[in-house]
């Protein structure tokens, strides 16, 4: 199995915060850490911001003028160069979208998950047949190509095995509306596989899931969001839409959506009610 390695993505995140907070306690602004060391106002914002990766020698400069020790150059000098790596997501790069492989370098070092979905299985929970039909199902919109689709499926199980399946995995709630039971896609074989797959995956001991059946009552009206918690860095929402996607990073805003997720979650069935209820729709899909 995959072994859990620092994410490249959360390790560049964890720079450029690191650099903003050290400008910030010398009460220096960005144009003004910028005007000393002769650089332009939107580098200062870039590097802060992940957007350009600062080469030692920009950290060494910017160390110097904050005037810190050796032992924090030493630390930024590290996270660089955990920062420089490849992700295993970056052999996807040409098939995936910009935002979603963002989102695969986050969810690579998150602790836990809080995952609401009222319109299909959510990708981690899918079987590769499922997945290839709910791709398929986008293709004429999105511009596919066969080649994609393959490379999609291939990245979505890739993704299953470093997420679910990983030394220490990351820990996985999951509310379904019960909707997603019902929306066929492709034939009725593949819908019996798929619900057969999310009981066996609701058995693993990190996974919670539970079905928000279509006579409860619903708290929030939002479409799919993700919440990622980390260990060492702030709380991120991955909201997906059909050409793009937008990171929620704002902490009020971050306790917004885990207020409506836990709304949600206790208006659902708990987990031995959701398998009863999967189960009967695996049965269902039989014909």
């Amino acid at each position: 199995m995959p072994s859990q390695q620092g994410s490249p993505t959360v390790r560049r995140l964890r720079l450029g915060q690191e650099l903003r907070l050290l400008r910030e306690r010398n009460k220096l602004t960005g144009a003004k850490a910028a005007k000393e060391l002769g650089w332009s106002a939107s580098k200062v914002s870039r590097i802060e911001a992940a957007r350009t990766m600062p080469s030692a020698d920009d950290i060494k400069a910017l160390v110097q003028l904050y005037g810190v020790d050796g032992g924090k150059l030493d630390e930024l000098i590290g996270l660089l160069r955990d920062a420089e790596q490849r992700g295993w997501w970056e052999d996807y790069e040409e098939s995936l979208p910009q935002e979603y492989t963002r989102f695969l370098g986050l969810e690579a070092e998150a602790i836990y998950q809080r995952s609401w979905e009222p319109q299909i299985v959510p990708g981690l929970l899918q079987t590769e047949d499922y997945a290839r039909e709910v791709i398929l199902a986008t293709r004429g919109i999105a511009r596919i190509t066969h080649s994609g689709v393959r490379s999609r499926v291939e990245a979505r199980l890739d993704r299953q095995r470093r997420v679910l399946h990983r030394t220490e995995p990351c820990r996985l709630t999951v509310v379904l509306d019960e909707s997603v039971l019902l929306r066929r896609f492709g034939e009725y074989s593949v819908m019996r596989e798929q619900m057969e797959h999310l009981l066996e995956i609701s058995m693993l001991p990190h996974v919670k899931l539970h079905v928000l059946t279509l006579d409860s009552v619903h708290p929030v009206n939002t479409g799919t969001f993700i919440h990622l918690q980390f260990a060492a860095f702030d709380d991120v929402v991955y909201l997906e839409q059909l050409y793009t996607a937008d990171f929620v990073e704002d902490l009020e805003r971050v306790a917004g959506y885990e207020t409506a997720f836990e709304h949600i979650r206790s208006e659902a069935l708990d987990e031995d009610e959701s398998r009863v209820l999967i189960q009967h729709k695996a049965m269902v899909w039989r014909r």
